[in-house]
């Protein structure tokens, strides 16, 4: 990154170009928020000179002097370098400060409208920092210092020119700012009998020119703008790193004389929806749904995990060496379609899909995107896109469930697509293949015992988000129902569900520790044997096993009394099947929870089943790398 301050008029007066890409958002500074401050500055500066210039020094004194005035700094500016042949007008980017520079160059047409009727010298000079001179422009557009977005560019060249016409005098703000820098100038440079002073006007010129600077920040090839923006900004607004490569993409097709708008409407307008501004993940991983995607996208084109703190930057080079801007337009099209389906903000094609998306995207379980939406977008026979996605949600539910760590995941999916697309090229079985991965390395997919083993021994609450335990046992509850022919259907919202413990937390007063004849042991602090059992019931009442759901007709008042008064409530919580073995229970002990505890993980591994019950072959190794290919082979 090159950073520099620059007056005005060494940033404006060269031959150059500054493109204000495409899709930027409008001209929204104001006279009452922005103009009016700026003209302000201006004055203040314009007047320390010409109480410098009226102090009666001259020569080298009158120089020094001058150069001591404190300049005024506008802020800063971040350009991108664009290539443009040899011997044309350099072309530049503006990724951040476009209100700026735009703002910069109204407030300098106006005072050169006054100059020029006021028969100022200066005149030609301050002209230089808004046109290109005629000998080195080959087309109309190059005579402009600032380029706007596609949407103002017929505007904008009447907006400056000398005598704009009568029809366009009020229709845009552009007219509107450089009459209001106009009138201030005049304002400003007006005499005691109502004439524009020379002397006045050429502080203004000379202020404007020497004495405004910006800082401008030119980015290398590798650099990034999503972070340098971010940076600049103190990180209090947001920046859409998809934003950044849309700029990029439309810009860059502007520059081939492409059909913007055509591509525009056709591809990209759907992500100005409201929808897609939402956010999704937690935490660090927390972005928009349009990051998100872009995210998923660029994994499963460039065949390894896309760095979420520099998409813009890892986008960019894929994009340097990648395809043509439509086909990446298609290719983000086509997975944004995919990656809707996933949030269920569209419909899917198969009850199965849309439980194991739900169950994943519930638990921000995000990694798994990029996998999912290639699934979608390669159309597998129906069969075996489901047997994919069910091998997905087990491997990721299962480690969540028995508490593996969720660190490498992006990695180790991308492992997995990767053995996916090899699958396709080789004309292999693809959901084999992602059975086949998931297993590989050292995050592994959870054997039943290992699953046997978390329900019985971890402590699932105080271990596992609320969210998760309810997810455990409504999909539990669920599966029960289903297997059941004498349960009728019923819709139940498992979320709104309260997690009880069937023995409370608070056991002391009401729960009897009992050896393993079932015999009570009196509280005695002191007894090694009293100790060693209440130590191992405080560990067993936040295993799985005593956890169950309860409606909101479940008398919570009863929760921390004995069984005897609490069992008949759960006998009353009719609707919901996990509780029907609690209900039957004539006690209720460390005994009866191991019990049910296996019992849940019996039907937790038929939700979520292993490897080898949904592969249909061997699956290859993983060790080699095929080629990354672009997600464009898969649409």
């Amino acid at each position: 990154m090159d950073a520099h301050t620059y007056p005005l008029q060494e940033i404006l007066k060269p031959e150059r170009r500054y493109i204000i890409p495409t899709f930027q958002r409008d001209y929204e500074w104001t006279e009452e928020n922005q103009w009016k401050l700026l003209f302000e500055d201006l004055e203040t500066i314009a007047d320390r000179l010409l109480e410098v210039r009226n102090s009666g020094a001259t020569g080298t004194a009158l120089k020094s002097e001058e150069q001591s005035i404190s300049p005024h700094f506008l802020g800063a500016i971040v350009c991108a370098g664009l290539p443009f042949p040899a011997g044309d007008v350099a072309l530049f980017s503006v990724i951040d400060g476009q209100q700026r520079l735009t703002t910069v160059q109204l407030m300098i047409r106006g005072l050169l409208d006054v100059l020029q009727n006021a028969g100022s010298d200066r005149a030609q000079s301050v002209r230089r920092m808004l046109f290109n001179p005629d000998d080195v422009v080959k087309s109309p557009e190059e005579i402009h210092k600032l380029w706007p977005r596609r949407r103002d560019r017929e505007c904008w060249p009447h907006a400056l020119a000398d005598d704009p016409p009568d029809e366009h005098r009020n229709d845009h703000r552009y007219f509107e700012a450089r009459r209001f820098f106009a009138d201030s100038v005049r304002d400003f440079a007006r005499d005691s009998d109502d004439s524009p002073d020379e002397g006045r006007l050429v502080a203004l010129a000379d202020a404007l020119s020497s004495l405004f600077k910006l800082v401008v920040i030119d980015l290398d090839d590798n650099d990034d703008a999503q972070v340098i923006f971010e940076v600049l900004n103190g990180r209090q607004t947001a920046l859409s790193a998809i934003d950044l490569v849309k700029n990029l993409l439309f810009l860059r097709s502007e520059l081939k004389d492409e059909d913007v708008d055509t591509l525009y409407d056709k591809y990209w307008a759907q992500f100005d929806e409201d929808w897609w501004k939402k956010e999704v993940g937690r935490g660090h991983a927390q972005r928009g749904h349009r990051d998100a995607l872009l995210s998923a996208w660029l994994t499963a084109a460039i065949g390894s995990e896309a760095n979420v703190g520099h998409l813009y930057r890892e986008a960019r080079d894929y994009l340097d060496d990648g395809p043509e801007t439509e086909v990446v337009l298609q290719e983000l099209s086509t997975f944004a379609k995919a990656y809707k389906v996933i949030y269920d903000a569209a419909p899917c094609e198969d009850e199965r899909l849309a439980m194991s998306y739900a169950r994943m995207t519930s638990l921000d379980i995000t990694t798994v995107v990029p996998l999912l939406a290639w699934l979608r977008t390669f159309h597998l026979p129906l069969e075996d896109h489901v047997r994919a996605v069910r091998a997905i949600e087990s491997w990721a539910l299962r480690r969540v469930f028995v508490g593996w760590q969720t660190r490498g995941y992006g990695a180790h999916l991308s492992r997995v697509l990767r053995d996916a697309r090899r699958a396709a090229v080789q004309a292999g079985d693809i959901a084999d293949a992602v059975v086949g991965g998931l297993q590989g390395g050292r995050l592994g997919w959870p054997t039943d015992a290992d699953v046997l083993s978390a329900f019985q021994e971890r402590k699932c609450y105080g271990g596992m988000s609320q969210q998760r335990i309810r997810l455990l046992l409504g999909a539990i509850d669920e599966r029960l129902r289903a297997d059941d022919p004498n349960e009728p259907p019923a819709s139940i919202e498992y979320d709104s569900l309260q997690i009880e413990h069937v023995m409370p937390q608070k056991w002391q007063r009401h729960w009897a520790v009992t050896d393993k004849d079932g015999i009570a042991v009196p509280e005695d602090s002191v007894d090694p044997r009293w100790l060693h059992l209440s130590d191992e019931r405080s560990r067993t009442v936040d295993r799985i096993g005593n956890l169950t759901l309860v409606t909101s007709s479940f008398n919570l008042s009863v929760s921390s009394l004995g069984w005897s008064v609490k069992r008949p409530e759960f006998e009353k919580q009719r609707s919901l099947v996990i509780s029907y073995d609690i209900a039957q229970s004539e006690s209720w002990d460390e005994a009866s929870i191991a019990r049910r505890a296996e019992s849940l993980a019996r039907v937790a591994i038929s939700i979520w089943p292993s490897p080898a019950s949904l592969a249909t072959t061997p699956a290859p190794s993983s060790d080699s790398e095929a080629p990354a290919t672009g997600a464009r082979e898969a649409t």
